[in-house]
Parts: C-alpha cells; structure tokens; sequence
C-alpha cells in the first residue's frame, strides 16, 4: 500500500529503500487496516529519516543522501490506529456521546455525530425529542436516511446516511473526490516580504525538529495526530483551543509532547496574540473549516503576508471540491458516507455498520500531514520555499478503500501484552499512563515526546 500514496505532482519523492516493516498479524477488516496504519506511519517516518541525513544541511534530498534504516511495526502500527495509552489505576472518559452511534431509519442506516453538545441539540431539535436514546431511535426510524442527514446538516448538526461503495462513486461529492489528489500542494517563495530568517535553522542531530515551532489549531484526531508525531522529533507544538472547549475521550491520546492554550478569538487582543504566533511559527495546522479563518481575518493570502516561509496544513472533511466541500464531517461520518461501514457489514454478514477497527481515516490523514509538512520544511530550507498542503478525510478514505482484504485474510493480531507497552510512565493531567511502545525506529533519531499530555489551558499562549 505505500507504493499507492501520492502527495500529488508538486511533492517530494518518498524514498523507500531504507525501509523494513516488523511484527506479525493484521487487525480483522474488509479493508487492509494494518497495512494502512503501517504504510502511514511509514511515510511520515521515512519523512523525518530524509530531513535527517543530508550531508551539510542537505537534508537527504541530495541525489547521493543515504537515509538511515527505518523500521515500522505493524502489530504496534496496529494498536496505536486504535489507542496509544493505557491509564495506570484510572478510567479515561467514554469516546462517544450517549446519542451518537448509528442508527436504523426506514430505508437504511445513519449515523449521527453528537459528541460536541451544539451537535447533539442540532440533532435532537430535528427529531423533536429530548436526549434519551430510546426515543431518539423511534423518531429516526421514521425518516429516510438521505432526508435525515440533510435535515441535521441543515440545523449545524453532523450526521451521515450510509451508503455503499457504488452509490458513494456516484455521488457527486464522491466524484469530486476521485478527482483530486491526495494531498494538494502549493508553493511559495519564501522570502518575498519575510520578515525572519529561516535560513539558518538546520535539523539537530538525534532531534531533527528541534527549533521548529508548530501552532496546532486543530481538533479530534486527524491534525493532533500530525502535530503529535511532530512533537516526537523535537518540535514545539502549541495547541490553541477556544475556552469552554474540550474533548474529553480524545485528548489524553493527542495532546502528547504539546503546550496547549487557549484564545477567545471574538476579542482583538487574543486575535492579536494569534497573529503574533503566526508570524512566528514554522508550520501551522489547521482544521477549521475552509470559511473560518477568512472571517477571522487570517485567511490563506493574509497568512502567507503575515509568514511568506510558513508550511501552511489543513485539513477538510469532505474534500476540497464538489458540493459537501464545507461539509462538518468526522471520522465515523466518512465510513458511513464512503461505503466503508456498509462494506464492512457485507463481508461480516452482519444486520448493522461495521465500520473499520478504529478511526483509522483520522490517523492515516494525521500522518500523511506529518509527512509533508516534513517534504515541505526541507523544500524551504533548499529550495526557499513556503508551502500550502490540504488534506482531507474523504480522499484518504478513498486511498484505502481502492484496496480490500485479500482472501484469505492475513492471521489475526494476537492480543496485546504488557511486552507492546513501553516501560515509561507517563504523568498527566487525569493520572499515570503507558503507551503502547512507538511503532516507527529510525536509528540515530528516537522518538521522544519530552512533555506528557497535560489537559487544554494549562499552557500561556506564547513560544518559549
């Protein structure tokens, strides 16, 4: 499968020849889940591996550059598609809201994401009933399954009616989809209007992110992941939430080696506080939706003046075309929308969705931004260049759905032991944690998350 990842004609090459893959079994799916998981990880690996080597500030993309052996594990590439932490003597919170989950309508299946509570009212004002589960799936079932997801969109709300992998081809987002690459890049000079020097930055030995300043504007799990992998090779990563917001199930996993703070960006001084941080950062990540940050006044042209050098990533549910290309969307919604779910209760011979073994659509994407904002941080460094890259969950959905379990299906992942753990006890916010050990080696270069995963608001919005 990694042969089939293509940033798209503007990116770097993906050079595989240092590359071994580890570990045995395969995680049950109608899709090859662990080899997407390993794949991904492997590409954003490979990533750093170049960055790296180079000889005098070659940056491994000289033709004679050598990259240092890299290996990724699939059974621990596996896990940590799932969850990366285990809590030592305390429960995490639930990953779901009581309401969200799929449910049967007259004519099929929906989905229906509630876990952020303006979500969950959006959905409940459309079906007209309070929030208890049984009554929520009386008033589903008397509604079609497109009629209802439009109706929740419509509210602001997010739901997805599940669709096989040939009705999705149809749809015209779905073609839209198929019709772009995925990842779409742009270039930039960078010093054109630059009011710092990046110029000097050369990656530290062992440490080759260290210096770089990564602003997270980002939510879930697609773009923490990214800025999360980051992290684990020195970089700064900064986390901006508004206040009141939290993701209580998610953040133990992704705030992992980052500073987070937050800003109230309805007040100029906080607005101001952003953009300082935006003319100071390296790579910003982003995951608002495509309007958000042009009615804030950042928008794509006012970020390139404020930073000609900024690695600008962001992320769209959807796609970045077609119809649904503004469309509120999530993981789970993508399975419903793409086929995946359906494709899923097809091959289990099951009476519901059967979506994939984890979120895997939100992971791979993460490490797929990781991986270019890496290309693109040695392009800057060689080449002057600043860079755009959009991603979106739709297209990387689509990656792997081009590909099926063969039959017969690889042996199953053995269960895990406390041998796949890492020894380090990790102290947070909500208690003790070990992680699942890392799934990426790249000798020379070990992955260290220097800070633990500390709650939202706990950090001052400033660079150190």
């Amino acid at each position: 499968m990694l042969q089939a990842i293509d940033h798209g004609a503007d990116a770097p090459a993906l050079d595989t020849a240092s590359l071994t893959l580890s570990g045995q079994g395969a995680l049950p799916c109608a899709f090859p889940f662990t080899d997407f998981a390993t794949a991904s990880i492997a590409t954003a690996s490979l990533a750093i591996a170049g960055l790296a080597t180079g000889d005098a500030g070659g940056f491994g993309l000289s033709g004679d550059a050598k990259l240092p052996p890299v290996n990724v594990d699939r059974r621990l590439a596996s896990f940590w598609f799932q969850t990366s932490f285990r809590a030592q003597g305390w429960t995490s919170s639930p990953l779901w809201d009581p309401i969200a989950g799929d449910y049967p309508t007259s004519d099929g299946w929906i989905r229906l994401h509630t876990n952020a509570p303006h979500h969950r009212a959006a959905a409940l004002a459309v079906l007209g009933v309070a929030g208890e589960r049984d009554a929520v799936t009386r008033a589903v079932a008397m509604w079609q399954a497109d009629a209802l997801e439009a109706a929740v969109v419509a509210k602001g709300g997010c739901a997805a009616a599940m669709r096989t992998l040939a009705q999705w081809d149809d749809h015209p987002q779905g073609r839209a989809v198929a019709a772009e690459p995925l990842l779409h890049w742009q270039t930039f000079d960078a010093s054109q209007g630059a009011t710092r020097d990046t110029t000097a930055w050369r990656p530290a030995p062992g440490r080759p992110l260290s210096g770089i300043r990564v602003l997270d504007l980002t939510r879930i799990l697609a773009g923490p992941t990214a800025t999360r992998f980051l992290a684990g090779f020195g970089a700064q990563v900064l986390r901006i939430d508004p206040f009141g917001w939290d993701e209580p199930g998610t953040v133990p996993e992704v705030v992992l080696g980052k500073r987070c703070a937050r800003l109230d960006l309805k007040r100029p001084a906080d607005l101001a506080t952003l953009e300082s941080l935006l003319r100071e950062a390296d790579i910003v990540v982003h995951g608002y939706r495509p309007d958000a940050l042009e009615h804030l006044g950042f928008g794509a042209a006012r970020r390139r003046e404020l930073n000609p050098a900024l690695i600008d990533v962001s992320l769209d549910a959807y796609g970045w075309q077609g119809p649904w290309h503004a469309r509120r969307g999530y993981d789970s919604l993508l399975q419903m929308s793409a086929g995946i779910a359906d494709a899923g209760m097809r091959a289990a011979n099951a009476a519901r969705p059967v979506p994939l073994p984890g979120q895997g659509i939100d992971y791979a994407t993460g490490y797929l931004m990781a991986a270019a904002a890496v290309r693109a941080l040695a392009w800057r460094q060689t080449r002057g260049l600043g860079a755009t890259i959009r991603a979106s969950l739709a297209r990387t959905a689509r990656l792997l759905v081009t590909h099926r379990t063969p039959v017969p299906s690889p042996p199953s992942l053995a269960e895990e032991t406390s041998g796949d753990l890492s020894p380090r006890i990790e102290d947070t916010s909500w208690g003790p944690v070990r992680r699942v050990a890392t799934p990426m080696t790249i000798v020379g270069t070990p992955v260290d998350w220097a800070l633990p995963a500390m709650a939202l608001g706990t950090a001052t919005p400033v660079w150190p």
